[in-house]
């Protein structure tokens, strides 16, 4: 009798644990009290890194957004969870109708951290508007970065990089034909995803630099792909940019194409007649940048302290071996410190690949930090 009653004991517990509602606990909401006890002031739905995970991926799923709270050009700009939108808490009350309209869509909220409670003041902000599935990663961005996850970049910042000549590489992960060809973001080389394993020599030799990847919006993963095969060889600022080339045509206008006009300005030569003028050369800098390739020759040591906008990285030392990837579309310009390397870089490459248009700038070049330039004679 006794046993019976025990065995009867014992099944009626384990059925109150499995049971839904006020009597039992789901093993969602169990995982979830589990991530962290919440504090003073914080929002009660607490979710860790692996729970947003699920939902921080390329193509964005459907019934979740992810809500960056935190101020967007000194936070949420460079560096946020992908497929984030950045709703500032400072300012929810004016941005609250960026907000799914469906109010039964999970909402994700997350900041800078445990002691920061900007998503927690958001969090109850938008269950006042009546939303119904809210959760609070309160580990936040750096928990995120901590965790190994991938970060990624608003266009606005990687604007700005681009405009003040910052040194990184910045890879448009589409097809070359149907998509780089027919616009991309100016500057960016193209490795297809398809073709990463094959083109990995096109970037850049020291695993310190910062690349950038991007392709066709929320709904591609070309690029996260991508990145994840350059955090596997060992480079270690690798970001995406999830609204890719459509958020640039929104934002910027199209990019350059495969078939745009060649020459919007005269290249005027020295009396080496592979030698580009100075004054030529920086009428183009000034006017027409995009009419042609310019490839800086120099080390990628010296390339990351500073270099022309829109440059590529061609070290002397790998331009045979890479001439084939030169375009025959456009005038090259070849360039380094003191013009020595890259008259030998034009003299390798029109050997190994007679059809390309190239000059060489035969002038001593300095950079500054802050993209400066200064050029002079030899």
């Amino acid at each position: 009798m006794k046993l019976r009653l025990s065995l009867f004991c014992a099944g009626l517990l384990a059925s109150l644990a499995l049971a839904p509602g006020e009597g039992g606990i789901s093993a969602a909401s169990a995982a979830d009290a589990s991530v962290e006890t919440p504090k003073a002031g914080w929002y009660s739905q607490l979710v860790d890194a692996d729970f947003v995970a699920k939902y921080a991926v390329l193509p964005k799923p459907d019934g979740v957004q992810i809500i960056d709270s935190r101020p967007a050009t000194r936070k949420f700009d460079p560096g946020h969870i992908p497929t984030a939108m950045n709703l500032h808490d400072g300012d929810f009350d004016k941005l609250a109708d960026q907000l799914p309209a469906d109010k039964s869509v999970l909402l994700i909220f997350y900041c800078e951290g445990y002691e920061c409670m900007l998503s927690h003041n958001s969090a109850f902000k938008a269950e006042k508007l009546g939303y119904t599935n809210i959760k609070v990663y309160a580990g936040g961005y750096p928990d995120w970065i901590k965790k190994g996850n991938m970060g990624a970049v608003s266009l606005p910042f990687l604007k700005k990089k681009l405009d003040e000549a910052s040194p990184l590489t910045l890879v448009d992960s589409r097809p070359k034909e149907r998509k780089y060809d027919k616009g991309h973001i100016p500057g960016a080389i193209n490795i297809p995803d398809s073709d990463f394993d094959k083109m990995v020599d096109r970037l850049p030799v020291d695993k310190a630099s910062p690349l950038y990847f991007y392709c066709e919006g929320l709904s591609c993963k070309l690029s996260s792909d991508s990145a994840a095969k350059a955090v596997k060889l060992g480079y270690t600022q690798v970001k995406v940019v999830p609204e890719g080339y459509p958020g640039w045509v929104k934002l910027y206008g199209a990019g350059p194409t495969a078939g745009g006009p060649v020459l919007k300005v005269l290249i005027q030569t020295t009396a080496d007649k592979d030698a580009i003028a100075i004054a030529s050369f920086e009428k183009i800098l000034k006017e027409a940048p995009d009419s042609v390739v310019l490839v800086d020759v120099r080390d990628p040591v010296e390339f990351a302290t500073g270099s022309f906008k829109g440059a590529i990285n061609m070290p002397v030392a790998t331009v045979e071996a890479r001439a084939g990837e030169l375009p025959t579309d456009k005038p090259i310009i070849f360039f380094c410190s003191a013009g020595g390397r890259s008259g030998d870089a034009l003299d390798k490459a029109r050997k190994v690949n007679p059809r390309i248009k190239a000059y060489f700038l035969d002038a001593n070049v300095k950079w500054t930090k802050d993209g400066a330039y200064a050029i002079t004679e030899n």
